[in-house]
């Protein structure tokens, strides 16, 4: 059951959702939610995991992509609906977060080839380690093909430190992990459907979303098993902007070490 503070949190986003083009500032937002604005930021990083600023980002950028695989729409044109003034600031946050600049996007319909990790993390420390456990499956569905990803933040945006493709729910393993602080996120599909980003106020198909962390990786310490429950993703659920690979092709050896 929805508390308070997931009821005002979720009408805030509803409100985001339908005011994309609009400069919404902190103000209007804490209005939305009947809060205090500094109540408002705090209880709205304890619900999503991030600030009201990078949630707003994201669902603009989440629109961006589904407009550019289901409309003729311009990327200019695109840009200025989801509320960017320079359409190049809009590119490079677009392919900086997405992984493909937009125009390759489209030409894509929405997936990719193979995902690549962050190389520039690929020497921090001195001592790497496996992150490993189990992806479990929804209480009530079946979930297709499985991305898991280990993320600095509980986005799935940009190049995730390490990921993985697997067939269906099971076991995982994330090797040489550098130390530091990371999120392990899945997202799943029912296998045979579009990529087409989902609309979180349409039931079908309802992405399946799990997340764990933050979890911290030290020199001196080894993680233990990290579970992660696929659940059906809500509207407070930071969305997923990583590109992934086409989920309809069971893209196994389409992620990278």
């Amino acid at each position: 059951m929805r508390n308070i503070s997931e009821e005002a949190v979720e009408r805030v986003i509803e409100n985001m959702y339908l005011n994309l083009g609009e400069q919404l500032t902190i103000d209007d937002m804490a209005r939305t939610a009947l809060f205090s604005k500094f109540h408002f930021s705090r209880i709205f990083r304890q619900v999503t995991g991030v600030s009201p600023g990078r949630f707003l980002s994201a669902l603009r950028l989440q629109e961006a992509k589904r407009l550019l695989i289901s409309t003729t729409l311009t990327v200019a044109d695109i840009s200025n609906r989801v509320g960017y003034t320079s359409v190049g600031t809009f590119s490079s946050r677009f392919k900086s977060s997405v992984g493909l600049a937009p125009s390759l996007y489209r030409q894509n319909r929405g997936v990719r080839a193979r995902i690549p990790t962050d190389p520039r993390r690929n020497d921090w420390g001195t001592r790497s380690v496996s992150v490993a456990g189990h992806i479990l499956p929804p209480e009530d569905g079946t979930a297709g093909t499985v991305f898991v990803g280990l993320f600095p933040e509980p986005i799935p945006q940009g190049s995730p430190i390490r990921c993985t493709v697997l067939n269906g729910p099971g076991r995982y393993r994330l090797p040489r992990v550098p130390q530091g602080t990371w999120y392990v996120l899945a997202h799943s599909l029912p296998d045979g459907h579009d990529p087409l980003p989902a609309d979180p106020f349409t039931a079908d198909p309802v992405p399946w979303v799990g997340s764990h962390g933050p979890i911290s990786i030290a020199a001196d310490t080894l993680p233990p098993s990290v579970d992660v429950r696929l659940r059906p993703m809500r509207v407070i659920d930071p969305p997923v902007l990583l590109a992934l690979t086409d989920i309809r092709a069971n893209a196994l050896n389409a992620t990278a070490g």
